[in-house]
């Protein structure tokens, strides 16, 4: 089907995932990462308590999301969104308002729980379930939401702090998200039926069946998957959550830095994209070995940039990396695992990406502490990323003939 066919045919679905992510930005480390200065200094921590902090809060969200991303498979979108927004706005209203540093565990929490882990695993699992021969496409498009927020809100909302308080400022955020629910009740007012739902063989995955969340944790590619499943995730979360000490060794403006974050935002736009129209063409086996070869490079370039130049360099890198990671993962769940139980073992893949996004920051921010450069620390991230990419390359070459298998 032509694109601008699948855009006008597609249009209230798409635009619902787009909003969805969008709105999930809330609870991503890129935006709540912006407020660490203020944060800090309000409750007087250093970057080790602080990542400490986000580590707790962010691992109890995985926890949760192990049972709760299971949800999805009972409840349509149009009726579990809607509950997730509401408690994304008191998320946000209660960074706004809370008075002790404990507290923080508990804010974290609910805005990772609601934002990185549910309103993105909404969007994702719908996409996955109700667009088969174009999945690709429906993934690329409906998360560009993703995209939006990493392009507009950081730099938007480093404006505003110069204006208004940074309390304040999550006070508007809460409205954003309440504001989201009833665009997402209007876009869904005929929320399409998932076909997996009927057992569609179109839909099946390895050995040609719908895999259970037990046996899909049993089998040997879910574990050859888990460290490219953490690796961006604890990285990419750990890089932007350490921006501002970023900039300060690099003798970059924060402002600067930001600034960078929209031409990030367009090169993962355009990974997006194209690996959407890849795996729709190649399937998903061809592309998701090598989705992290970027993130070596853009590792390394942050390493050792010296001017603001070299800097942006590690931006593409990771931006193409970035756009990769946005579709062909939440594909491979369903090409290699079947839709029949997408929830819950997406659910599963979710929590191990929100426990990466829980260390990340804990590891670096403590090694920082410690006396250990994130110069340093970024060398041994790149070298990471060449495991990861092994990894997947054996796992994946094992498991791809069962693709064609069927009893």
């Amino acid at each position: 089907m032509p694109i601008l066919a699948f855009l006008r045919d597609n249009a209230p679905w798409l635009t619902a995932g787009v909003l969805l992510t969008f709105l999930s930005s809330f609870g991503q480390t890129f935006f709540i990462s912006i407020f660490a200065g203020h944060i800090r200094e309000a409750f007087d921590l250093s970057h080790g308590q602080w990542g400490g902090i986000y580590t707790l809060g962010t691992t109890a969200s995985a926890l949760v999301m192990v049972w709760a991303g299971g949800l999805t498979d009972h409840f349509r979108v149009r009726v579990l969104a809607p509950i997730i927004l509401v408690f994304l706005g008191f998320a946000c209203v209660s960074m706004a308002l809370n008075p002790v540093w404990w507290g923080l565990i508990l804010v974290i929490f609910a805005l990772r729980f609601t934002g990185q882990g549910m309103t993105s695993h909404i969007a994702v699992v719908a996409m996955s379930r109700w667009f088969i021969a174009s999945r690709g496409k429906a993934l690329s498009v409906a998360t560009l939401g993703f995209a939006m927020g990493e392009a507009l809100l950081p730099l938007g909302f480093v404006a505003l702090m110069a204006i208004y308080d940074w309390r304040l400022l999550w006070g508007g955020a809460a409205l954003i998200a309440i504001l989201g629910i009833p665009l997402v009740l209007l876009l869904l007012r005929q929320e399409r039926t998932p076909q997996s739902w009927a057992q569609s063989d179109q839909s099946l995955g390895m050995e040609g069946r719908h895999w259970t969340r037990h046996q899909t944790v049993t089998h040997f590619l879910f574990w050859f998957m888990i460290p490219a499943l953490l690796g961006p995730s604890a990285f990419v979360t750990a890089f932007f959550f350490h921006q501002v000490h970023f900039a300060e060794i690099k003798a970059v403006e924060h402002v600067e830095l930001v600034a960078m974050f929209p031409i990030y935002t367009v090169v993962s736009i355009l990974a997006m994209i194209a690996s959407g129209w890849g795996l729709d063409r190649f399937g998903t086996p061809r592309l998701i070995p090598f989705m992290q070869i970027p993130m070596i490079a853009a590792f390394l370039v942050f390493a050792m940039a010296e001017t603001p130049l070299a800097v942006l360099m590690g931006f593409l890198f990771m931006g193409l990396t970035t756009g990769f990671n946005t579709t062909l993962p939440n594909a491979f769940w369903a090409e290699f695992y079947g839709t029949g139980r997408l929830g819950s073992i997406k659910a599963m893949a979710a929590a191990v990406m929100v426990f990466g996004s829980a260390i990340g920051p804990g590891i670096t921010g403590l090694g920082i502490d410690l006396g250990l450069g994130l110069e340093t620390q970024y060398m041994l991230v790149a070298v990471y990323f060449v495991f990861t990419t092994i990894m997947m390359m054996i796992g994946v070459s094992r498991a791809r003939p069962l693709l064609a298998f069927s009893p």
